[in-house]
């Protein structure tokens, strides 16, 4: 049985030390709440949390909509995101928000100079539409033949 989908389940990746698995992982949490709530029971159309290390093994999940929370120093995904992805938002400079939703994989990091600023990039993630963004651009109507 599958259980996530490349294009509709969104993969959340927080760093494995302590440190963030205690400030990062409750805001996956959070994250992946909201996003469960929009998918409104589709089987797909929901958020799964992993630890960086897992990811960056598991290849195959780089395809998924992806979205790093917890900075560069604590998450080896935000750490490569961190230079690729262009920065959408730059709060009181300590909370960050980079992301490219345009190409075929969307990807994400939400990050900040302290705990404090990382919940208050996930908080602007949600509530200034970069989340309504990403899930209208992967949530699309797909239209086929279905059996």
């Amino acid at each position: 049985m599958k259980l996530v989908d490349t294009e509709e389940t969104v993969v959340l990746v927080t760093g494995a030390s302590i440190t963030a698995e205690e400030r990062d992982r409750p805001l996956a949490y959070l994250l992946k709440a909201e996003i469960d709530r929009r998918g409104a029971g589709h089987t797909y159309r929901r958020a799964v949390v992993v630890a960086d290390l897992w990811y960056l093994e598991n290849r195959i999940f780089h395809l998924n909509p992806t979205v790093a929370i917890g900075g560069p120093g604590a998450n080896g995904v935000a750490q490569e995101l961190a230079e690729i992805l262009p920065t959408v938002y730059i709060g009181n400079d300590q909370a960050f928000i980079q992301a490219d939703f345009e190409g075929d994989v969307k990807r994400a990091a939400l990050w900040g100079a302290n705990a404090a600023a990382t919940a208050a990039a996930v908080q602007v993630f949600v509530t200034q539409g970069m989340l309504d963004d990403l899930l209208e651009r992967i949530w699309r109507f797909r239209s086929g033949v279905f059996v």
